[in-house]
């Protein structure tokens, strides 16, 4: 019986797997992914290092969100359309990680160390600028370095997502996708249940520099097992292209068809109710009411971090759940509950939510919702875009949203310094998301005109 099952055959494109070695592959991407998933909780302390310095909700909302927008902007369709096309031994995505992570990791460690360079540097060139303040340099590090790792983390997680596509065959897509979801979110309940109020005891170098080797050698070990199969060449002329023409053919093929700006429309306004809420969330726990700002919970770092670990936790077993619904239902009918749930949760907390207890209860509604959202978003893309141009479609829901998002952290930032209370998130989120669910109904109805569950085509 074992034997026979170890010959089932499993393909995407040119590679063909037994079930021993899908699993393989499926261990070493969902390894890494655990381990990205750990690094990518430690940047969570960035508007914390920020406010311990005396920055703004502008500025906050400025470097921990709208920067990673803006670098995706500007990087996402360069990133598709350089992979799609580039081929090498290695395939043509895991050069890019090859060369980014070590960029990456030294960016995470200069971040964990941006306190005593601060110190140092005030003290060598302190006076060179008009007698520069300490906290003030010690906010231009930090946006110093953190452009260095949204830069070199913008490549990771592209082409790490366009991995999925080429190395992972359809019909284990969804299950795949809710181990990655469930194995993300076990990594993030780590980071928060059991490190994150390490920062508060003066251990911030030690959370960044742990964070940043762990994922380095995942990333090595992903390069050196997961193999890539072959590719037709890339279409005649790509290399010769100007970029004024690139430009133009990128624009032509992603952003004249409804069915595709539907997708982008959908997920620009999800992502500008997330990046805002995740962005605020922590201060709006840990802040006391009554230090000029209202609706605040007053939690300690810790507390935070034990309830952020816990709702991550219970998103899990939901996660793992959802990969083989998402295989026989669809991902997108999937997604059209996610944002229903989303939607409803947010509602609720703005009238619900009058203490730890109660702010605990209500993210676990908002966790498990979100579980189901985030699964099947995910999932969609590889049913829905062109296979042999995946990596550029997937660069323009990016670019697309985070258009969107770029603005996003920085006018909620400055409306939370205008009302001065943090229950304003609550329906900046809500609004976002009711405008995100009417567009994938739409979006849903298209697909089915387009031949949905039996007859579908990504349209070219």
């Amino acid at each position: 019986m074992n034997d026979e099952l170890n010959r089932q055959l499993y393909r995407v494109g040119t590679l063909t797997y037994t079930r021993k070695a899908i699993l393989m592959v499926l261990f070493w991407m969902l390894w890494a992914d655990l381990c990205l998933s750990i690094m990518e909780s430690v940047p969570a302390l960035i508007p914390l290092q920020l406010k311990w310095l005396g920055a703004s909700d502008k500025i906050v909302g400025l470097l921990s969100g709208s920067l990673s927008a803006i670098l995706s902007v500007m990087l996402c369709p360069i990133i598709g359309m350089q992979s799609d096309r580039h081929r090498s031994p290695l395939g043509r995505r895991r050069p890019f990680l090859l060369w980014a992570t070590p960029c990456l990791v030294l960016s995470l460690i200069l971040l964990g160390f941006s306190g005593p360079l601060t110190t140092y540097l005030h003290r060598l060139v302190g006076d060179w600028f008009g007698g520069i303040s300490a906290d003030l340099l010690g906010i231009a590090l930090i946006g110093v370095f953190a452009f260095s790792f949204y830069f070199f983390n913008t490549y990771i997680i592209q082409i790490y997502q366009y991995l999925f596509a080429d190395v992972i065959p359809q019909e284990v897509m969804g299950k795949f996708v809710g181990l990655y979801r469930g194995i993300g979110a076990l990594g993030g309940f780590i980071f928060n249940r059991w490190l994150l109020g390490l920062a508060e005891q003066g251990y911030t170098w030690a959370l960044y520099g742990g964070s940043a080797l762990l994922y380095g050698a995942a990333f090595m070990l992903l390069v050196w097992r997961v193999k890539e199969g072959d590719y037709p060449p890339p279409e005649t002329g790509a290399h010769t292209q100007r970029l004024p023409e690139l430009i133009r053919q990128y624009c032509r093929e992603c952003f004249v068809k409804p069915f595709y700006l539907k997708i982008y429309i959908m997920a620009m306004f999800y992502w500008t109710a997330w990046v805002s809420f995740n962005t605020f969330v922590i201060i709006y726990a840990t802040r006391a009411t009554g230090s000029g700002y209202s609706g605040c919970l007053g939690m300690s770092l810790d507390n935070f971090g034990k309830v952020k670990g816990w709702t991550l936790l219970l998103q899990v077993p939901i996660f793992f759940l959802i990969g083989p619904l998402m295989d026989r239902f669809h991902p997108l009918r999937i997604l059209l509950a996610g944002l229903i749930g989303i939607l409803a949760v947010y509602v609720v907390g703005m009238f619900a939510i009058s203490g730890t207890s109660t702010f605990f209860w209500w993210w676990v509604a908002n966790a498990a919702a979100t579980a189901v959202f985030s699964a099947a978003y995910l999932a969609i893309f590889p049913r829905l875009l062109p296979q042999a141009k995946f990596g550029q479609y997937f660069s323009a829901n990016q670019i697309f949203f985070s258009c969107g998002v770029v603005l996003a952290p920085i006018l909620c930032g400055a409306l939370l310094d205008q009302v001065k209370n943090y229950n304003v998130l609550f329906i900046w989120a809500a609004f976002f998301t009711a405008l995100s669910l009417l567009v994938a109904l739409s979006l849903y109805r298209h697909w089915k005109r387009l031949g949905g569950d039996s007859g579908y085509v990504a349209p070219v």
